[in-house]
This record gives C-alpha cells, sequence and structure tokens, in this order.
C-alpha cells in the first residue's frame, strides 16, 4: 500500500490543474479593476470573479466525492470534519477544513493565478500567506443554514486584523440553494461577538446596536457555477437553507497579509504544532502563495 502523503509539504502545485503565469503579461490578465478594488473597500465585498474554468470544476467535484467519506485513507489530516455540523438531521450542513493537505485539486487551487492575483490586490498589495480552508455543502431539499457572522470574531488568535475570505462555488449559487449573503458596509461596524456557526440563524443580532439593525439589509450573492466572492474579515454574512432541488457546494480559501503573527501559544489549528504567540505565521501549513 503506498504511503499517504500530507500535500502540506508541498508549496506549489502538484499537478498541472493550474498554468502558472510565466510573464507580467500573463499575470495582468488576472488583475482586477481599480473599480472593483474601490468596490471592496467601500462595501465590504467583491462578487462575480471567475475562478474556475469547467475542467478545474469538475476536477474540484470528484475529489470532494472523496473526501467526504470518512473512511477516505488520509482522513486523519483533516483539521475539522463534520458530516452534519447542523444538530438537525433534516437540515445537513458538511463543513470541513484542511482538505488541501489531501486532495490535489484542492491543494492546487491555493495557487491559482485568478485567485492569488485578487487577493494581493484586495491585501492592498501585500504578499499574501495561506491560513486555512473550508468546505461547505448543503444537500438538495435539506442543507442547512450558516449562521450570520464575521470570520475574524472566531480568528482573534491571529493578528493584525489582515485577512480576506474568498468563496467558490462548485455549483450554480442561487437564493433558493442557499446563496451567500453580505450586509453591505458591514465591515465598518467594528468586531462583533460570535454566534454558533451552525446555530440559530439570527444569533448574532443581540449584538447589533439599533442602528446596525436598521442597516441590516441582506443582498445575495447569486454566482455561476466557478466564480468566487471575496470578503473583509468583519463583513457579516450567512446562508439560508437550500430549498431547491439542487445541491449547493462550495469552498472558501481563508488567506492574511505575510506579517501576520500568532495571537496565542495554543493550537491554531487541531493537530498543527503551536505558533508562540508573537510569532510569525510561517511554516509547513501557513504557505506564502503570492509575493509580488
Amino acid at each position: 500500500m503506498a504511503a499517504i502523503k500530507d500535500l502540506a509539504d508541498y508549496h506549489q502545485g502538484v499537478s498541472d490543474i493550474f498554468k502558472q503565469p510565466q510573464s507580467k503579461e500573463e499575470w495582468d490578465q488576472y488583475r482586477l479593476s481599480d473599480e472593483q478594488v474601490a468596490h471592496f473597500h467601500e462595501y465590504g465585498y467583491l462578487s462575480d470573479i471567475k475562478l474556475l474554468d469547467e475542467n478545474q470544476i469538475e476536477v474540484l467535484r470528484e475529489e470532494l466525492k472523496a473526501l467526504r467519506d470518512p473512511k477516505h485513507p488520509a482522513h486523519h489530516l483533516f483539521y475539522e470534519f463534520h458530516s452534519n455540523q447542523s444538530t438537525n438531521d433534516n437540515s445537513v450542513l458538511f463543513h470541513s477544513l484542511g482538505h488541501w493537505r489531501i486532495g490535489p485539486g484542492f491543494h492546487d487551487v491555493l495557487w491559482n493565478p485568478a485567485f492569488v492575483m485578487a487577493a494581493h490586490q484586495l491585501l492592498e498589495n501585500k504578499p499574501v500567506r495561506f491560513w486555512h480552508d473550508q468546505l461547505f455543502c448543503k444537500p438538495a431539499k435539506h442543507g442547512g443554514v450558516v449562521a450570520w457572522h464575521q470570520d475574524y470574531s472566531y480568528w482573534t488568535r491571529t493578528v493584525a486584523m489582515q485577512h480576506l475570505t474568498c468563496w467558490t462555488g462548485l455549483d450554480e449559487a442561487t437564493t433558493d440553494n442557499g446563496c451567500l449573503q453580505y450586509i453591505p458596509k458591514s465591515h465598518k461596524w467594528g468586531l462583533l461577538d460570535a454566534p454558533e456557526i451552525a446555530g440559530d440563524m439570527n444569533g448574532l443580532m443581540q449584538y447589533l446596536t439599533e442602528e446596525q439593525k436598521a442597516e441590516f439589509k441582506p443582498v445575495a450573492i447569486e454566482l455561476k457555477k466557478g466564480h468566487g466572492a471575496f470578503h473583509h474579515p468583519l463583513m457579516v454574512h450567512g446562508s439560508y437553507e437550500n430549498k431547491s432541488e439542487i445541491s449547493r457546494r462550495a469552498f472558501v480559501l481563508n488567506v492574511f497579509a505575510d506579517g501576520t503573527v500568532s495571537n496565542t501559544d495554543d493550537e491554531l489549528l487541531k493537530g498543527v504544532p503551536p505558533i508562540p504567540k508573537g510569532n510569525k505565521m510561517d511554516g509547513k501549513f501557513f504557505p506564502l502563495l503570492f509575493e509580488n
């Protein structure tokens, strides 16, 4: 039996799914416009960015099918694995972290030129370093909610706050199947307390001021498959249940600007050796994705 590889040992692509640009001109095709960057800073998000072609989508879908099996031989490499993070069997939310260590496609998507160039620009042209990945899957008719929350409210174990999230659909994302929803400009509200992620959809409301409640006007981010949305670490976002006849499969890449440091002496991710408080986030599990 072949030895199981931990793909975290490889800080470059291990397949040919994403062709790497070889010149400035080849990189420039992936650059966001000044208007797109300005929209992100004003509203806290940027959506409808094409990140995957049809072949790449199919590769990732096939990998996802295998990765969801708890008997997968590399299952122990996940940081977290929840067949259903909801406590309700009729409201299923598959959620995992760490699949970049297992699947070549999900590993190599970290170095997707379309992703890293956009991330670099939205992080104010700073070098981009990987934080962690996530998978979210809502089956047809039974897909659960992701409660309103801010990502950084779960990430204060890392500082400074110079993080970025990218959500990419492997299915078409619609209001009916539980697409991502944003509260525009909520990234300017400051850090709020963290609710239970798969619990009450509106658990965050108890932490909002009356003024924030008045500004709480969700915008549904409907996307074609292979398209993504980027958001600020303080952006309030969530998604409702999947009421449709199609699944809603998606993956998330979380990154931060190089120079971010650990804010704890405890474990940062399950199974990852601690980085002492005040020390730079780098090494095997936090690779540099894009520098210049």
